[in-house]
């Protein structure tokens, strides 16, 4: 039997941080979707199918809004915060909260890279995740050759804790993984 973990409410608002701002994602979000479908690496990690049309980025946004109905966690637009243009995607992923543990992803469109929008978002999306009774600890998995999503997790005060080998399998194939947490502080 799966237990489905309690989570707490949605928040009240978006969670804002430096550049950028965390929100639900909307319908009108499918072309920031189709632009993330075009990277070869999202599709290969997560449910939005490569180079997706309209229809499948708009059933993709669909499954985002019902990982907090599942008891997922939380699935967030990522979106400047002066325009309200979605430039990406993340997620606080809590099926491990009666352990105190959480994991966390994260996505930029490639029009939007280099900009830190990442990092904001991560601190946004971890900050966020300290106001989550009982949760203590949020990892990151990354694959030894992102050295973008490493700046990434580093900036937002993440630490790397190891190697992984063989720990995760992406597109087929077994994948050695990074693993980076930040550790709420009591």
């Amino acid at each position: 039997m799966v237990v489905t973990p309690q989570l707490p409410p949605w928040p009240s608002g978006p969670l804002v941080h430096n550049a950028v701002k965390l929100r639900r994602l909307r319908e009108s979000d499918v072309s920031m979707a189709r632009e993330l479908s075009m990277d070869p690496y999202v599709p290969a990690i997560g449910s939005l199918p490569a180079e997706a049309d309209d229809a499948e980025a708009l059933a993709w946004v669909r499954r985002q809004w019902a990982r907090y109905e599942e008891g997922a966690g939380f699935s967030f637009a990522i979106a400047e915060a002066d325009t309200d243009t979605a430039v990406g995607h993340c997620g606080l992923w809590l099926r491990e909260l009666e352990y105190g543990r959480g994991t966390a992803g994260y996505s930029i469109v490639p029009s939007a890279r280099g900009r830190g929008y990442a990092a904001d978002a991560l601190a946004a999306l971890t900050a966020f995740g300290w106001t989550v009774p009982g949760l203590f600890r949020i990892a990151l998995f990354i694959e030894p050759w992102n050295a973008g999503s490493v700046r990434t997790a580093e900036r937002a005060g993440y630490s790397r804790e190891g190697l992984l080998r063989s720990h995760q399998t992406i597109a087929g194939t077994r994948r050695d993984m990074l693993l980076y947490a930040a550790v709420r502080s009591d």
